[in-house]
This record gives structure tokens, C-alpha cells and sequence, in this order.
């Protein structure tokens, strides 16, 4: 592995290409933090090993644990799953395994960006965060991928959305809380995602869905479906505080332009009922930082948009609604070649993400 210092992957002709592009394979970590998992993250483990088998159905996934966990992983998921030794702070791989980019010859590389926990000691979420940033440049020594070193930039990759001819999509809530890169002007990290995603043009939604703990990632309220196409996570009740700032993100998609200089096709995706946790899931989950990691009552960041597109499948959750199958069909619709695989994700959830936040795809 090449750590590579001295340039970024625009200036060598490497791009990140769009989740829907072919994939040679996909990382995921194994869930053990008690302050994140309730009751021993003996649920989410299950929920985890459902999505890493539809997922395996069509592309190869590989599993991270740590020492304590590697046997309750290996027991746990299916032989043609590969599971490594790995040590994290949690299970989210999406933020902070490598953001992959590949040139015209196929080659692929890894983007190590720094990682704080979504906003380190301003509004970060635990501490420390050391392992986590450590590992993008650990899966490019085991995947053989040479690295481009970027850890003076904080970034998540959830937190960003290409449609691989160009356009990238971020929320504004996100990349510019004082958290990330409070020096920075919004040019200059502009700049850099210009740079190192090799992209023309950003798109900023305004906010992302309502409690999101990260700030409001993009990939919660709006995700690339094909180029020029794009879900939206919606609600109708105009009560509900989501309301506006779904309102907000379709009334900048409907007069923004994507690179190519295309309207975006905006497809609405329904959000399900709010889900708020249980006293009972509460009593499941130690504090973190003195301070209780879950309350009563508290509305968690749910929402549909938050999938995974595999090779041959997309794997999208579902919370028990009647939202569910509608969503389901809506995203069958747009992705005709692909089974559409919908995995009660609620355990995931009560952590703080879903499944494209425990999901980073290797591009073939």
C-alpha cells in the first residue's frame, strides 16, 4: 500500500463512482458498544448478519470485528462471508472506511479522511475516536488499495452522494457545522470535495431529516438513484417538523441543475411514522460520557432513503409501518434490474443509523 500525500485523486484521473455502479465488495463492522447496541447488541448482531446475507447474495462482503468479537461474528455469519480482525470505536462503516475512487483503467484507491465522531469535542457523538480513524488506511494495506492521505479534512462518507457523472450532493447542516471544518469557508470545502471526488459541481440541500445525530447526513433525506434521479424522504403531515425541511430540500432540487446541466427528477419517498424509543430499549443501553445515550420518548432519525444499492439487490429498511411496503415499491420501480430486499432495521436504528450507514461499497 502507497500512502499518497503529495496529490489528489482529480489531478490522476480518479473519480468516485455512484453506489449504483458495479461493486467488487462491500465492508461492514461487527456491532459490540453497549452505549450504542442495547441489551449486548445481541439484536442488532442479528439484523447486521440479515443485511451482510442479502448483500453476500451478489457481491463479496467482508466483516470487521475485534478480538473479543471475532468468534461471535464467525459463528454468527455464513462461511462465504469473510470476517477479519479489526479494532473500532463502533460499527459505522459508511463514515469511516475508505471512500473509494477508481480511474479509466479500472484501478481503485482509498480517500483517508479524518474522522471525529461527527464533531469531535464540539458535538461529537463519543470519545475517543482513534480506532475509527485509523481504519480507512488499515481496509487499503488488506484490500492492496494505495491510499491518498486526507485526514487534515474531516468528512463522513455518508455525509456525501455522487451520481458518478459529476454531481456530488451534500447538506449544508452537515458540512458546515463547526464540528468538521470550522476553519474552511463553504468554497473551500467545496474545493476539496472537487478535488478528491473528482466532481464538477455541488449540490447543498439545506438539512437532512429531523434528530439526526450526524448532523443531518445526506444519505438519510436524499440518495442518487441514477444520474439526474434522486429519492427524497417526504412526509405529507405538514404538523410534523420534517415537513419543512423536506419542503426546503425539494424547492432547491426542483431549480438545481445537476454537471451535465440537468433538472434533477426528484421521486418522493415516504417517511414512515415517527419512531421514538422505549423506555425498555433505554434500560438497554449503557451512558456514554455520564450521560444517558438514549431518553424515553426520543424521536429517532428514521427514514427509507437510508439503503444500500448491492449489485443485485438494493437492501432498504423497514420499521413495522404501513409505509413499508410503499416504499419498497416505489424503490422497485427505479431499480427494475435489482430485487428490492427489506430488512426489519428498527435494533440498527436505536444505535443512531441504518443500512447504508453500516455499508461502505469497494467499486469493481
Amino acid at each position: 500500500m502507497k500512502i499518497i500525500k503529495d496529490s489528489a485523486p482529480s489531478a490522476e484521473g480518479f473519480r468516485m463512482p455512484a453506489e449504483f455502479e458495479p461493486h467488487a465488495g462491500c465492508i461492514m463492522i461487527f456491532p459490540e458498544r453497549a452505549d450504542s447496541w442495547q441489551y449486548g447488541a445481541y439484536a442488532a448482531r442479528k439484523a447486521f448478519g440479515q443485511i451482510a446475507e442479502a448483500i453476500a447474495r451478489s457481491e463479496k462482503v467482508t466483516v470487521c470485528a475485534s478480538a473479543a468479537q471475532y468468534d461471535n461474528a464467525r459463528a454468527l455469519l455464513p462461511a462465504h462471508i469473510r470476517v477479519v480482525e479489526m479494532s473500532s470505536n463502533d460499527a459505522w462503516a459508511r463514515d469511516y472506511a475508505p471512500t473509494f475512487v477508481k480511474n479509466a483503467l479500472g484501478e481503485v484507491r482509498g480517500i483517508d479522511w479524518g474522522f471525529n465522531a461527527w464533531g469531535g469535542l464540539c458535538d461529537g457523538l463519543y470519545f475517543p475516536w482513534d480506532k475509527d480513524d485509523h481504519m480507512a488506511r488499515k481496509l487499503c494495506d488488506l484490500l492492496d488499495k494505495d491510499v491518498y492521505d486526507k485526514r487534515d479534512f474531516i468528512l463522513e462518507g455518508g455525509s456525501i452522494h455522487v451520481d458518478g457523472e459529476g454531481t456530488c450532493m451534500v447538506t449544508e447542516s452537515c458540512l458546515l457545522s463547526k464540528g468538521r471544518n470550522p476553519e474552511l469557508s463553504k468554497e473551500e470545502i467545496e474545493d476539496v470535495l472537487k478535488a478528491y471526488l473528482n466532481v464538477a459541481k455541488v449540490l447543498w440541500l439545506p438539512c437532512g431529516i429531523y434528530n439526526d445525530e450526524t448532523n443531518e447526513h445526506v444519505d438519510n433525506i436524499c440518495a442518487f438513484t441514477a444520474p439526474g434521479e434522486v429519492v427524497l424522504a417526504w412526509t405529507q403531515d405538514q404538523t410534523d417538523v420534517q415537513y419543512a425541511m423536506s419542503r426546503a430540500c425539494l424547492d432547491y432540487l426542483e431549480q438545481a441543475l445537476d454537471a451535465r446541466g440537468r433538472r434533477i427528477r426528484v421521486h418522493k419517498l415516504p417517511l414512515p411514522k415517527p419512531v421514538t424509543v422505549s423506555e425498555e430499549e433505554c434500560r438497554g443501553l449503557d451512558a456514554c460520557l455520564d450521560r444517558p445515550a438514549r431518553t424515553p420518548g426520543e424521536r429517532l432519525a428514521a427514514s427509507y432513503v437510508n439503503f444500500y444499492i448491492a449489485n443485485g439487490s438494493v437492501v432498504m429498511p423497514a420499521f413495522g409501518d404501513p409505509a413499508d411496503e410503499t416504499a419498497r415499491e416505489i424503490l422497485q420501480r427505479l431499480f427494475p434490474d435489482r430485487e428490492v430486499v427489506q430488512i426489519y432495521s428498527r435494533d440498527i436504528l436505536i444505535g443512531g443509523g441504518n443500512i447504508h450507514c453500516i455499508t461502505q461499497q469497494i467499486p469493481e
